[in-house]
């Protein structure tokens, strides 16, 4: 069964409308959605390697977009529209406790973190920073540096260890499919924690 998975997400990674995905995807991660781009970004760099830098630049616009657009949210619509989606997706108390204290240098080193390795989620600091009125320029050069950095990184690593990795995943399947479903539960024991 993760051997037919795995084959379907390439194949869909491969199909003609996958970078139009891959930007919305992108987009609404930055800003609401809970899935990250790289479910998306992984498989199409895999499938098509000679496209990998035009899907880090789609990836990274898009994600810039979508943060400055959950920015907008927080700044202009925190009661009305952010505070409810946070509360739908259980992000509110990760929310509450990132503003504790968050000064300017602080929102700097999340929207860092965050858009590079997602800790703590993206869409929850860009909505802080809108809310905080953290500096929209400062904001925006930071997202480009974290989504770019972290696309284009992840780009390159799959450029040159790509052929090997996706011979060591349809080899031991089932070990990556484990540890991938261990790294989750660790994650969301994390997340419940903070």
């Amino acid at each position: 069964m993760l051997r037919k998975l795995y084959y379907w997400t390439m194949s869909l990674a491969a199909h003609r409308r996958a970078s139009t995905a891959l930007g919305a995807v992108s987009f609404v991660e930055s800003s609401f959605f809970p899935i990250p781009a790289d479910v998306l970004f992984v498989p199409m760099c895999l499938a098509k390697p000679e496209k990998t830098w035009r899907y880090a630049l789609i990836a990274s616009v898009t994600s810039v977009l979508g943060g400055i657009f959950g920015w907008l949210l927080g700044h202009y619509a925190f009661d009305l529209i952010a505070r409810p989606l946070l509360e739908s997706m259980g992000k509110m108390s990760t929310f509450d406790a990132l503003s504790d204290g968050a000064g300017e240098m602080a929102i700097l080193i999340m929207l860092v973190t965050s858009g590079l390795a997602h800790v703590p989620p993206m869409k929850v600091v860009t909505i802080l920073a809108g809310a905080l009125s953290f500096d929209p320029v400062l904001f925006i050069l930071s997202a480009i540096v974290a989504r770019g950095g972290r696309f284009y990184g992840l780009g390159w690593l799959l450029s040159r260890y790509g052929p090997q990795m996706v011979a060591f995943i349809e080899r031991r399947m089932m070990w990556v499919a484990g540890g991938l479903v261990v790294l989750m539960g660790l994650a969301v024991l994390y997340l419940q924690s903070h």
